[in-house]
């Protein structure tokens, strides 16, 4: 494998990995290994009662062939009572085989007995597991709901969530638009008003110059009105400027000096 497969198959374990640890919550974790924790404690369970079951079976032929024995051993009695010692032997010589079958389903009933007792005590001790882990469990679900709530509250006030994030960068983007538009607008208002932009609303084919001259025109046709507008004043409502220059020009008799 060269350098650059080796690189880009660790690229992408590093990729699973965030993926899987941002879809990852502890608290289905910890669910899952309590339940993973029940069904092993099951199986150790039905490993105890089949156990106890295969005892229990044993204890139940023992039972069998010790009266049988006893039958047996009555049996080859009452054989040499009655003169049959062919049939006493027959019925010793089977209580002898049945003896032997209750040995070895002793040596079996130990066996099943001292498995059935280690089955228990692992059962017994898983479920002490299985109950700290329980405990365990539900104290760091509830602590990580704790921090889970806490953070979103503090990020939902701080605005560093991804949701108030994405509100502010969308604000931010909103308030930057209307600036550059606005930015734009007055740029240009300046350069209508330099004279450097047309304005498309004024009728077409008008120049700079020919909106200068009619600047100059207005400005004269308004000199025009106002001067007619000063005639048709009666003379006593003439102005005080223009009663104070005809005194300055016809000034009152004064006597002589002596």
């Amino acid at each position: 494998m060269s350098s650059i497969t080796r690189r880009i198959a660790a690229l992408f374990r590093i990729k699973a990995n965030k993926a899987l640890d941002k879809a990852e919550d502890p608290r289905e974790v910890l669910d899952h290994s309590y339940e993973q924790q029940l069904r092993m404690l099951q199986r150790v369970r039905r490993g105890v009662a089949d156990v106890a079951t295969s005892r229990k079976r044993v204890d139940l032929q023992l039972n069998q062939l010790e009266q049988s024995t006893g039958k047996l051993q009555d049996q080859a009695q009452r054989a040499l009572a009655v003169g049959r010692e062919d049939l006493a032997r027959e019925a010793l010589t089977r209580r002898t085989a049945v003896v032997s079958q209750i040995t070895d389903l002793q040596t079996q009933q130990q066996s099943l007995r001292a498995q059935e007792e280690k089955l228990t005590l692992a059962a017994q001790r898983l479920q002490g597991k299985v109950d700290s882990f329980r405990t365990r469990k539900e104290t760091l679900k509830a602590t990580y709901t704790a921090a889970e709530a806490q953070t979103r509250i503090t990020e939902a006030v701080t605005g560093i969530g991804e949701e108030m994030g994405d509100v502010g960068l969308a604000m931010q983007r909103a308030q930057d638009k209307t600036e550059q538009l606005q930015a734009r607008a007055g740029a240009l208002d300046e350069l209508i008003a330099s004279g450097a932009l047309e304005d498309a609303t004024l009728p077409a084919g008008r120049d700079d110059i020919q909106a200068e001259l009619e600047r100059v025109s207005a400005g004269q046709d308004v000199e025009i009105e106002l001067a007619r507008m000063k005639e048709q004043l009666p003379a006593s409502a003439a102005p005080p400027a223009v009663e104070a220059g005809e005194s300055a020009k016809n000034p009152p008799d004064q006597e002589p000096t002596k």
